[in-house]
C-alpha cells in the first residue's frame, strides 16, 4: 500500500471537518509549453499531496525520457500520447486538499484545436489560472483563454507569469506583461477580480512558498491565494430552481404512498412549507418534505442532490422544474445564446439538432447566426458567420418544446445547454443563454 510523503489532511477522527471544508474548483489555461502541467505537479508536490509510488514512477519516467530534472508535469499528463509528445491533450482533473480548503483542478490543453476541452474543463470553475510565458508575454492564446473565462463568468482570474527564472527574475519584464494584460482585460465584461503572481513552476518560486529570488514582489504565493480567495458569492441563493431528474415511486409496503422527485438543486433554497410552482405546467402547491441520505432535512440549496415531496399530487416528470412561486424562471421556445462550436463539421444554418438543457431534452433548429467573435480584438464578425471548430459567437435557436431557463449570468446551470447532432449523437456545441 502506498503512503503519502506527508499529509496535511485531517485524520479520520476529524473527517466531518474535512467534509465541511470549502471547495474551490479552478482551471489552468495557457499556450503550449507555458508550464500548466508542471505548475500543477509542483503545486501537488510542494503541498505534500503526492504519494511515494507516484513520485517513484515520475522519477523513472523522467530518467527514461532523458529529462535533466524530475518532470512534475508527468503527475497530471496521464495519456500515453501526452507523455510522448510532452503536451496536454485532454482535460485532467486532480483533487487535493490543505488544512484550509479542498480543491478540484482542471488541467486543460493549450493548443488552439483543443479550445473545446478548455471550455469543458472551465465550465464549473470558480477561478481560472492563466499562464503567461515570461519570455513571450501576452499572446493570442492568452487572449482566447481569458475571453473564454469571461464568457463562462469565471469571476476570479490569476495571471501567473511563469518561467521567471529564464528572464533572471526581472521585475521589468513582469511589470510589462502585467500592463499588457490589464490593457486587454479592460475589454472583458464579467471578470470581477484579477491577480498577478510571478512564478517559476520548475523551481517552485511563489507556487507554495514565497520566492527569495523576487524580493521585489510583495504579494502572496499562489497556494495562499487559492486558499484565501473569497468565492461565496458565486452561487445564486435567491432564485430557487430544482430540475426534476427522476420520479421516485418505491414498490414496497414500507413506502407504499411515497412519491418523491429527485434531482440537484440548481439555485436558491427550498424548505418544507415553501410555496412552489411546477414548470411548464404552472400548477402550484407546497413543499411537504425534503429527503437526503435517507433522512429528512430542513433545507436544500445548490448544489445538494435531494428528493422533494409535495403536499398535492401533481403530474410531474423528468425535465419539469420545481421553482419558488414568487421568483419564476423564463419559459420559452426562442433562445438567444453564445456558443462555442465543438465539431469538425461546420454549423448548418437552419440545421436541426437536439438540445439538452438541465434534465430536459428537445429538438432545436438554428434560426439565425448573428455573429462570431474575433478572439484577439473581441470585435463582432458579421460577414463570416460559418461556425467551424472552436469558433465562438451568438446564435438564435427555436426549440420543439418550451425550455425553463434563466440567463447564464444569473444561473450557470439553468442558463447553459449543449447541442447534439441527431444523426451521429456527437456533442457539437456548448451554449450560454444570453
Amino acid at each position: 500500500m502506498s503512503t503519502s510523503t506527508q499529509t496535511d489532511l485531517p485524520s479520520s477522527a476529524d473527517t466531518s471537518g474535512y467534509l465541511d471544508m470549502d471547495l474551490l474548483r479552478f482551471t489552468t489555461a495557457g499556450s503550449v509549453d507555458d508550464g500548466k502541467s508542471t505548475l500543477i505537479g509542483r503545486l501537488l508536490y510542494d503541498s505534500k499531496n503526492t504519494f511515494d509510488d507516484q513520485m517513484e514512477a515520475v522519477e523513472q519516467s523522467s530518467k527514461s525520457r532523458g529529462d535533466e530534472n524530475v518532470n512534475l508535469a508527468l503527475l497530471t499528463d496521464g495519456l500515453k500520447a501526452e507523455r510522448e509528445q510532452g503536451i496536454t491533450i485532454d482535460v485532467a482533473y486532480r483533487y487535493f486538499a490543505t488544512p484550509k480548503r479542498k480543491f478540484i483542478i482542471a488541467d486543460t490543453p493549450g493548443h488552439i484545436q483543443y479550445t473545446r476541452n478548455m471550455v469543458t474543463g472551465a465550465s464549473t470553475a470558480n477561478l481560472a489560472i492563466i499562464l503567461v510565458d515570461a519570455r513571450k508575454g501576452v499572446i493570442e492564446q492568452t487572449c482566447r483563454h481569458s475571453f473564454i473565462a469571461s464568457l463562462l463568468r469565471i469571476q476570479h482570474i490569476v495571471v501567473c507569469v511563469n518561467k521567471m527564472d529564464l528572464v533572471d527574475y526581472s521585475q521589468e519584464v513582469y511589470d510589462k506583461i502585467v500592463a499588457e494584460y490589464k490593457e486587454f482585460a479592460s475589454r472583458l465584461d464579467n471578470v470581477v477580480d484579477i491577480s498577478f503572481i510571478p512564478i517559476s513552476a520548475l523551481n517552485g518560486d511563489n507556487v507554495v512558498d514565497k520566492s527569495e529570488n523576487m524580493d521585489w514582489y510583495e504579494g502572496s504565493s499562489l497556494l495562499y491565494h487559492l486558499e484565501t480567495v473569497y468565492i461565496g458569492n458565486q452561487e445564486n441563493h435567491v432564485e430557487a430552481r430544482f430540475p426534476v431528474q427522476w420520479v421516485i415511486r418505491p414498490q414496497s409496503d414500507q413506502w407504499h404512498d411515497f412519491r418523491g422527485y429527485a434531482g440537484r438543486v440548481a439555485g436558491g433554497v427550498f424548505k418544507p412549507g415553501d410555496d412552489i410552482t411546477v414548470q411548464p405546467s404552472g400548477f402550484s402547491t407546497k413543499v411537504k418534505a425534503i429527503h437526503a441520505d435517507g433522512k429528512e432535512i430542513k433545507e436544500a440549496y445548490s448544489p445538494l442532490s435531494v428528493a422533494i415531496t409535495l403536499e398535492d399530487e401533481i403530474d410531474i416528470s423528468r425535465g419539469d422544474m420545481i421553482v419558488k412561486s414568487n421568483n419564476p424562471p423564463m419559459v420559452g421556445q426562442d433562445i438567444d445564446a453564445m456558443i462555442c462550436w465543438f465539431s469538425d463539421k461546420p454549423l448548418q444554418s437552419s440545421g436541426k439538432y437536439i438540445i439538452r438543457h438541465t434534465s430536459r431534452e428537445a429538438k432545436a433548429v438554428i434560426k439565425n447566426v448573428n455573429y462570431k467573435v474575433n478572439i484577439n480584438t473581441l470585435h463582432k464578425v458579421e460577414d463570416d458567420v460559418e461556425f467551424r471548430l472552436n469558433d465562438i459567437g451568438r446564435i438564435s435557436i427555436r426549440t420543439s418544446a418550451p425550455l425553463i431557463y434563466d440567463r447564464y449570468k444569473r444561473n450557470r446551470i439553468t442558463g447553459s445547454f449543449i447541442l447534439i447532432d441527431a444523426m451521429t449523437n456527437e456533442t457539437v456545441a456548448a451554449g450560454m443563454i444570453a
